[in-house]
């Protein structure tokens, strides 16, 4: 073979091995992109759209059972950003866009806990699902049991778990209810009006004491002083001006809910999404070890459920 030959078949080579390499490259980076994409997608979607949740409590029953995973409409009340950088429990500022409906009452609700009711915040992240029983402005009181909106009663959930009336462990009084320094019980409650914006609450006679971890975790510092001054960031007032609307939240099984009665209102910047359907339903007590017994307590028949 003459040099000319060989010197041609050596670049030939070197030319397919450079294409098949450049091909290579390509495949590599176009897989790493499909990757990125699809991540980046879900991420958003699970953000903004729509996110999985499990029933961990029996609060809910019989409307949602302990290991119910729902679909969670996070669209449904607007764009919200989260309160917690995605993956993490960092807390960062977070900007809400009413593009979607109002909150009504007998939504289920998904939420950030915004804490027990003397916490500035909670000890740590925690997801509820309740129902929404009260609206900003309305006034909600409970009667033996019987939950009354603005004097009116409040229909009770069709699966719902109802009170079972007095009896051990009931009328637990105020020093664990809300508001403190209250004399409700979790049966016989209010009646109590929930804040809307720009409403003014009075802070004379010791109701400060009642509304003082509300106004901090509105950002605001509360001062009392030896002479039973009020201070409000550093100013003197008896008068402070709600930021936010805020509603009143319970469980469809109220002898057994750590609900809005225990622990207060529920801002609207804690607000998630709404609860859209069952997915997949089966016994959280069955480890799954035992995969034929655990596979044998899937509720077929609720998945796929509208909740309601």
């Amino acid at each position: 073979m003459s040099d000319e030959a060989k010197s041609s078949g050596e670049r030939a080579s070197r030319t397919d091995d450079t294409n098949i390499s450049q091909t290579d490259t390509k495949s590599v980076f176009d897989y790493v992109r499909t990757v990125v994409v699809t991540l980046l997608i879900a991420l958003f979607l699970k953000t903004f759209i729509i996110e999985a949740f499990r029933i961990p409590s029996a609060s809910m029953e019989k409307t949602l059972l302990v290991g119910d995973f729902l679909i969670v409409n996070k669209f449904a009340y607007g764009l919200r950003t989260p309160h917690y950088l995605p993956l993490t429990n960092v807390a960062m500022p977070t900007l809400m866009l009413p593009l979607g409906g109002d909150v009504e009452r007998g939504d289920i609700v998904v939420f950030e806990f915004p804490g027990l009711r003397d916490e500035l915040k909670p000890s740590e992240p925690a997801t509820y699902v309740k129902r929404c029983a009260g609206l900003p402005g309305d006034t909600i009181q409970i009667l033996h049991g019987r939950v009354l909106v603005n004097q009116s009663p409040l229909k009770f959930p069709p699966h719902g778990k109802a009170p079972l009336g007095f009896g051990p462990g009931r009328r637990a009084m105020g020093y664990h209810l809300f508001p403190r320094g209250s004399y409700y019980s979790d049966f016989e409650y209010g009646p109590l009006k929930i804040p809307k914006k720009g409403d003014t609450l009075f802070l004379q006679n010791g109701a400060v004491r009642q509304w003082e971890v509300f106004i901090v975790r509105e950002g605001h510092r509360v001062d009392v002083d030896n002479e039973n001054r009020i201070s409000i960031d550093g100013k003197v007032t008896e008068r402070y001006i709600v930021q936010r609307n805020y509603y009143f939240m319970l469980g469809d099984n109220r002898d057994n809910s750590l609900d809005s009665r225990f622990w207060g209102f529920l801002p609207e910047d804690n607000i998630i999404g709404k609860a859209l359907l069952v997915y997949w339903s089966w016994d959280p007590n069955i480890s799954v070890r035992s995969l034929a017994d655990k596979l044998g307590s899937i509720r077929w028949e609720r998945i796929g459920t509208i909740i309601r």
